[in-house]
């Protein structure tokens, strides 16, 4: 079998990869909605991938491992190893996690991820109100997390959070920093104590912090959130667009921390995840399939991690069927230091109309697909109709 194109259209607002084959398999795999710019990135791959054998995904992939970068410049790398194990399970007619050791569990937690309510406004009660929905959700979450301070508009809408201006720009992928008021630091720990009140042990409370606080700021507040046995506090000092890991700043921060300390999401192979597992820099690594290199890749910083006595909870950026589909095959895989992957919602919703084979989140928990490759299907008629008319031919 050889590969004879890659392609990428725009479906929704995500790219989307298929590598096609002489013998009529094609893989596909989803990046993240806020990417559409990936396609050209995704493209320059074609020349280096022609020819090649897609069931040698590791071969295959040194063919182009050195072109991808940090957050968001990994993704079309990982999207193409993806859909790489999409063909070679297709071939071998099993699941891909049969093809990365087998499944460990029958099946996966999540937590919330992009489900979430529009916050009516950042004081503790809206905070409290939102818990009340997510708990309510039918999905069943067992853990859901919360974006707050940097993570959130809180650091603009919040009178006073910040000493000064934050100067990067209220858009995606923006590096506000600054520091943070006594009366900000306040603020965020009430709406965290709201949130708790509402929770109480029935579900277990993340916080996305970040990044943007700097190390002193930081210490403060984990001290003031002991109280609330958090699962984890993320990506308080690097993390989403920043592309570089600080693994020193981290593990003075961790070494001091009294709740668990969570970052990688954006960071791209495991040669960068080397400095903070291998130095106990945090509690828990949050590498995300769809940046970190693949599914490959993402098990092998969860091996090393589980060496170190760190937990992995992934990240989850590729927003639809095919990377929910992607992350219960790799998650089935993982050692016990998995706690949940962050569950990945189809935006639009009319993508749900468009596959088939789609795992359903019920209790919390997603069945691992037992269908080969990824275990999701394109129903390819409809997949047409959503197609722009410079993608017409991606079916074809």
């Amino acid at each position: 079998m050889r590969i004879v194109d890659l392609r990428c259209a725009i479906i929704g607002r995500s790219p989307v990869v298929r590598i096609v084959t002489d013998e009529g398999l094609s893989g596909y795999a989803q990046a993240e909605h806020w990417k559409p710019y990936l396609k050209p990135h995704v493209l320059a791959l074609r020349e280096a991938l022609v020819g090649e054998d897609p069931t040698l995904v590791e071969r295959t992939m040194r063919r182009i491992r050195q072109r991808g970068g940090f957050k968001p410049w990994g993704a079309a790398v990982s999207a193409v190893e993806t859909a790489l194990w999409d063909i070679a399970g297709k071939a071998a007619g099993l699941p891909v996690h049969r093809l990365l050791g087998g499944k460990v569990r029958d099946r996966v937690r999540v937590y919330n991820g992009a489900l979430r309510f529009p916050l009516a406004g950042h004081e503790p009660e809206h905070y409290a109100e939102d818990m009340r929905q997510m708990m309510a959700s039918p999905e069943g979450f067992t853990i859901i997390k919360q974006p707050i301070g940097f993570h959130s508009p809180m650091k603009r809408e919040v009178p006073g959070f910040t000493y000064g201006e934050l100067g990067a720009g209220p858009f995606h992928g923006a590096l506000d920093r600054g520091p943070v008021t006594e009366r900000g630091l306040d603020h965020l720990v009430a709406c965290v104590a709201a949130m708790k009140e509402v929770a109480g042990d029935r579900v277990g409370l993340a916080l996305d912090c970040g990044p943007g606080w700097l190390l002193p700021d930081a210490m403060r507040l984990v001290r003031k959130l002991e109280p609330f046995d958090l699962l984890w506090v993320e990506d308080l000092l690097s993390g989403d667009y920043t592309p570089w890991v600080d693994a020193a700043s981290w593990r003075e921060l961790t070494r001091m921390s009294p709740v668990p300390i969570h970052t990688g999401e954006q960071i791209y192979l495991r040669q960068n995840f080397k400095e903070l597992i291998g130095g106990n820099a945090v509690h828990v690594v949050g590498p995300d399939p769809a940046d970190v290199g693949g599914l490959a890749e993402l098990k092998w910083v969860a091996e090393y991690a589980d060496l170190h006595q760190i937990m992995i909870a992934p990240h989850g950026t590729a927003n639809g069927p095919l990377g929910l589909a992607a992350l219960a095959q790799i998650c089935a895989t993982l050692p016990m230091n998995f706690i949940a992957f962050e569950h990945t919602m189809a935006e639009p919703l009319w993508w749900n109309e468009i596959v088939t084979g789609v795992p359903e989140v019920r209790d919390g928990f997603v069945e691992v697909p037992n269908r080969p490759g990824l275990g999701v299907d394109f129903v390819i008629e409809a997949a047409r109709t959503r197609l722009s008319p410079e993608d017409e031919g991606f079916f074809d």
